[in-house]
């Protein structure tokens, strides 16, 4: 018996993550049984290549590796997951909550290319993942739907809070508006539920996004 597979998607300084974390909370205030999730596992030998990808190994720019070789790094990274501590749960009909997933690829990766060649990107990826290495499709996506600039206020806030420093990806602000345009493609074209983060100039608050989580996902 097949489970659910929700996925929060979003690009760099969205908010996912928090919403993500509202969910399960909301979750386990009510008593219903789910796993959690978040990619990449970077606590994991199988993000190696990630870490090296992310941290400037193969190059600085993003696109010193190209779409299809970069989301391969994140491929092996899930698959890895999922073989080894939620194939068992998920296929038993278990509830699954995760924070990015193949969905990432799409929004990061198809950056790389123009809004032409980004759709046969998408068709190979989601037929590479889900039809070939075997991952699940997920039943829906709440994509995270925030303009670059406001993004980037978000991350340079969280930085300076934090004293961390940007991946290749955060760093590059160009990549970030290429990555909300393919973001926001990516959620048109796979039919993602798009979440506002603000409506004009008004920024909503965390508890009025996640109120229309709860909506659009009627938990």
């Amino acid at each position: 018996m097949q489970g659910k597979l929700i996925v929060f998607e979003g690009i760099d300084g969205s908010g996912k993550s928090t919403q993500f974390d509202l969910l399960c909370a909301h979750l386990k205030s009510e008593g219903k049984a789910f796993r959690r999730l978040r990619f990449p596992r970077y606590d994991k030998p199988s993000s190696e290549l990630i870490k090296m990808y992310l941290g400037g190994a193969f190059g600085n720019d993003p696109d010193s590796v190209n779409p299809y070789a970069a989301s391969s790094f994140f491929t092996v990274d899930r698959i890895a997951s999922y073989l080894q501590d939620w194939k068992a749960y998920y296929e038993d009909g278990g509830f699954v909550l995760t924070d990015r997933y193949t969905t990432s690829n799409a929004i990061h990766q198809g950056a790389k290319l123009s809004s032409v060649a980004r759709e046969n990107f998408f068709r190979w990826l989601y037929s590479y993942e889900f039809e070939l290495v075997g991952l699940p499709k997920p039943d829906n996506v709440i994509y995270m739907d925030i303009e670059a600039e406001q993004s980037a206020k978000r991350l340079a806030r969280r930085q300076t809070e934090t004293g961390t420093k940007g991946d290749i990806h955060e760093q590059d602000l160009n990549y970030l508006a290429l990555s909300a345009q393919s973001g926001r493609q990516a959620a048109d074209y796979f039919g993602w539920i798009k979440v506002n983060c603000f409506s004009g100039e008004h920024e909503h608050s965390e508890e009025e996004i996640h109120r229309e989580v709860l909506r659009v996902l009627e938990l």
